[in-house]
């Protein structure tokens, strides 16, 4: 049996633990970190277990779709009012959102009978193990233009276009990770356009809502998609918008053309989870309903995850006049223009490795920074170790 290769990104974060220098910088693994580098529990989630503790009666299994309060909650936040109500949508909660990107690839191959799934060049590295673990063809379709800083939509169209009737498409809603670059108005609209003339399945990576320009204006994407009359699968991660990282909270929501066709896509959907995970954990989907459904902890929830978004705005800001003053001849102004977590930094697998071995700094070797690691007392030296090795 041969050694499996490390995770490209969590083989660095074990790096960094067994790393005995002082002053050491993770910036590769995607956690959401304070100004004091710690990964906080937020106010609310804490609010929401000891109403969910005090409250406690049961250890019984939940149904295998997930408790329905906390799918149709997550669901409202997706696709609005309107939709959510409409019985259109099957919502079934899952382990994170790796595990509803790994149902959604079971539902697509082995109940549409997908056979390719196309990824944006870069994506995030786990979407081609996913997919391919379940029996898809990944193929790539042109996203970031590195020379330009910004995203190549003629590749993009061009090459689905060129994609067969039936093909799945995997798609970040906003975000984008790794790149940080993310599709304006009229380009949803217009690759709305071509899903449903080339007749694509359009699958959604929703993991970072709120964390662009705000929970609304995030989820305009699949909005566009949806108002097209298209059929869409999302796949929704409370990771990060609600720091609920080790309790591994997701949901995958399908939206049908009618709720006849939503009831049997349900079917399908909870026969897949009967042979995988059998029924989901409960105590993370609890947290978000509890706070969902409450109009207090909604509004004070919101609150904390505007906090978070300025904060990493705050800190690109901070990156960009940080390289200047440090002597970077470099214009990383691009940096403000890309949203969410990550950018990428254009700096180069040799450059990486230098920042890594020299300056103890820890980035994915694609150059993808984790601008959430930046802290005001690591980002100059963050900054001089970046001009150092340019």
């Amino acid at each position: 049996m041969p050694a499996a290769a490390a995770d490209p990104i969590l083989g660095l974060t074990d790096a960094f633990r067994a790393d005995a220098r002082t002053g050491k910088v993770n910036l590769s693994v995607g956690v959401y970190q304070d100004a004091e580098g710690a990964s906080p529990v937020l106010a609310t989630v804490k609010a929401a277990e000891r109403l969910i503790l005090s409250g406690e009666s049961t250890k019984a299994y939940l149904p295998i779709s997930g408790d329905g309060a906390y799918t149709r909650e997550a669901a409202r936040l997706v696709f609005g009012d309107a939709l959510t109500e409409s019985g259109r949508i099957a919502s079934v909660h899952t382990p994170g959102g790796t595990g509803a990107l790994r149902l959604a690839g079971e539902f697509a191959r082995h109940v549409l009978g997908v056979k390719q799934v196309w990824l944006s060049q870069p994506t995030w590295p786990n979407h081609q193990g996913i997919f391919g673990a379940v029996g898809l063809e990944a193929k790539g379709y042109p996203y970031y233009d590195a020379t330009a800083k910004n995203v190549n939509f003629a590749g993009m169209r061009a090459a689905l276009e060129g994609a067969s009737p039936g093909d799945a498409v995997l798609l970040h809603a906003c975000c984008h990770n790794p790149s940080g670059a993310d599709l304006d108005t009229d380009q949803w609209s217009a690759l709305a356009g071509i899903l449903g003339e080339r007749r694509l399945l359009p699958i959604v990576d929703f993991a970072y809502q709120g964390f662009g320009d705000g929970l609304e204006t995030d989820a305009q994407g699949v909005r566009v998609l949806t108002e097209a009359g298209l059929e869409v699968i999302v796949c929704s991660s409370f990771s990060k918008n609600f720091g609920l990282y080790r309790e591994r909270v997701g949901v995958l929501s399908l939206l049908a053309q009618n709720a006849d066709d939503a009831a049997r896509v349900m079917g399908q959907a909870k026969a897949l989870i009967r042979t995988n995970f059998s029924n989901p954990p409960a105590h993370g989907g609890a947290i978000v309903s509890t706070i969902l459904l409450s109009d207090e902890l909604r509004a004070r929830w919101i609150v904390e995850l505007d906090e978070m978004r300025a904060r990493i705005a705050g800190m690109r800001f901070a990156l960009v006049d940080g390289l200047r003053a440090a002597g970077a001849t470099q214009d990383f102004s691009f940096l403000l223009e890309q949203k969410g977590m990550f950018s990428f930094s254009g700096l180069t697998p040799e450059q990486v490795k230098i920042l890594r071995e020299a300056h103890a700094v820890y980035i994915v070797g694609n150059g993808r920074i984790n601008v959430a690691g930046l802290t005001p007392a690591n980002v100059s030296g963050v900054c001089a170790a970046i001009a150092a090795v340019l």
